[in-house]
């Protein structure tokens, strides 16, 4: 069998077109439709959201080709079409599966973009401003999961990028989550996402979504790491494996754009990593959670020596601005890391 790959050996060089038509859900949502999403019974707002949502795709299905046209149209309810709405609700209730739905419900086919808030930002980091606003204002739907509240400078540049994309007549869809120490840990965040989107808010439906509160599920437990030795040889044992030095791996991402952190991955089903050790510089965390939501939307698996994968992050961390996006990562990464 060949030698397991090395990601610290690429340097992906991604066209534009290649970046935008990145800009699917993830495989891990693949199949995600309103019909496969199972609404809670004691939380009638779960189905409540499913039916929104068909008629905002309803709306868009039946749009004429001007998309100006759109906000002359009636929403199903008789009021007129709204520019977006946005998913209100805490931590695994299904709003990235049912806004996955939405995207997969709407046509037409190329002319629709899904991803992350973050993948959003570095795309504009790629881009440019304007090139990304030329590029997304040919889109008919735009769906932005897990809207970050938390750095200032992002949440204004994804707010006047939805500024112009409205000019332009495109319509969004988005869901976002509040850190989880603010006053209902994690559970309703729309005051705070449509005071951010400023003048825009009027023009988004809120769709509350209830469901388990976050506060009540802690953060996963990840298995014990494997010996060095041992992630050599699954490395080598495995089709489409690379195996890297977590710390040169660490430095390597400092050469490679974010928003080439998934082409990064192209053809590999299993990370290996060895001597992993907890972070302390918050350029690095910030880098690896990029890195992790990849291999995560990738259902990507992590085979890891060193430490523990749920102890990466300091406690100063997971109290910071960022403490968010480490939980998540911290939850991924324990999903993903393969027990011995």
């Amino acid at each position: 069998m060949a030698a397991p790959a090395s990601l610290c050996e690429r340097f992906p060089q991604v066209p534009v077109a290649q970046l935008l038509a990145g800009f699917v859900p993830p495989p891990h949502f693949v199949d995600a439709r309103f019909s496969t999403y199972v609404p809670d019974p004691a939380a009638p707002s779960q189905a409540a959201a499913v039916g929104v949502l068909e008629g905002f795709a309803e709306s868009l299905n039946q749009a004429h080709t001007g998309k100006r046209s759109w906000f002359r149209k009636t929403s199903r309810g008789g009021g007129p079409a709204k520019l977006g709405v946005y998913l209100d609700g805490g931590f695994g209730v299904g709003k990235t599966h049912l806004l996955a739905s939405l995207w997969f419900a709407t046509a037409p086919a190329g002319k629709r973009a899904f991803g992350t808030f973050v993948e959003y930002t570095n795309l504009v980091g790629a881009l440019g401003f304007e090139q990304t606003v030329v590029s997304l204002s040919e889109y008919s739907l735009v769906c932005i999961d897990e809207f970050e509240l938390d750095d200032p400078g992002d949440t204004v540049l994804v707010s006047t990028l939805l500024g112009r994309l409205a000019d332009a007549g495109v319509r969004v869809a988005a869901t976002s989550n509040t850190l989880p120490d603010k006053l209902g840990e994690g559970r309703f965040a729309a005051d705070d996402f449509l005071r951010e989107i400023q003048g825009l808010a009027q023009s988004f439906d809120v769709v509350r979504i209830d469901g388990d509160d976050y506060r009540h599920r802690g953060l996963p437990t990840a298995p014990e790491p494997l010996p060095r030795e041992v992630v050599i040889a699954r490395a080598s044992e495995s089709m489409g494996a690379s195996l890297d030095d977590y710390n040169q791996l660490l430095s390597h991402l400092v050469n490679v754009h974010p928003s080439r952190y998934g082409a990064m991955l192209d053809g590999v089903s299993t990370v290996c990593l060895t001597d992993v050790a907890a972070l302390a510089d918050q350029a690095q965390a910030l880098r690896l959670v990029v890195l992790v939501d990849r291999m995560y939307d990738r259902d990507i698996a992590l085979v890891a020596s060193g430490a523990p994968v749920d102890s990466l992050f300091s406690p100063e961390m997971l109290a910071g601005g960022y403490r968010k996006k480490y939980r998540r990562a911290i939850s991924r990464l324990a999903a993903m890391a393969v027990p011995a």
